[in-house]
C-alpha cells in the first residue's frame, strides 16, 4: 500500500472512530425512525424551548426527564429521539432513560441537527 493510500485509510478510520464516539444516531436512521412514529424529545430548558423548537417536539428538560417522561411516553419500547442545544444534555438524557428501562432512546444531537433531520433544511 502506498503512503497516500495508508494515510487515506487512516483518516477514514479516525473519522469513523470519532463519529462513533459521539454517540449520535446517524441522520438516515433518525429519519427512518421518524417515518415509523418516533417521538422527539427536546431536553433543553423551557426558556430555550420557547426561543425556538420543532413543532413535533415535546419539551422535557434534562433535570425532569426521569420524573416526567412517562407522562408523555408510557411504552418503554417506543423509539425516542432526544436533542438539546449541543447534544451533550441529550446524551445524558439517553443514559438516564436507559437506566429507567427505556430501550430505544437515541441522541440525535443539537437543535440544528434535529431541525435538519425533521425538515431537511439547515437553520
Amino acid at each position: 500500500m502506498s503512503t497516500t493510500g495508508f494515510l487515506i485509510a487512516l483518516a477514514i478510520f479516525v473519522l469513523y472512530f470519532v463519529y462513533k464516539r459521539t454517540g449520535l444516531l446517524p441522520i438516515k436512521e433518525a429519519k427512518d425512525f421518524l417515518k415509523k412514529g418516533a417521538v422527539i424529545i427536546d431536553v433543553r430548558t423551557p426558556g430555550e424551548f420557547e426561543s425556538g423548537h420543532l413543532s413535533q417536539a415535546t419539551n422535557i428538560p434534562l433535570d425532569q426527564v426521569e420524573m416526567n417522561v412517562a407522562n408523555y411516553v408510557r411504552d418503554k419500547n417506543k423509539i425516542l429521539l432526544l436533542h438539546c442545544q449541543s447534544g451533550t444534555r441529550s446524551g445524558k438524557a439517553v443514559k438516564r432513560l436507559e437506566a429507567i428501562g427505556y430501550k430505544n432512546a437515541f441522541n440525535i444531537g443539537s437543535y440544528s441537527r434535529a431541525f435538519f433531520i425533521v425538515t431537511g433544511k439547515k437553520l
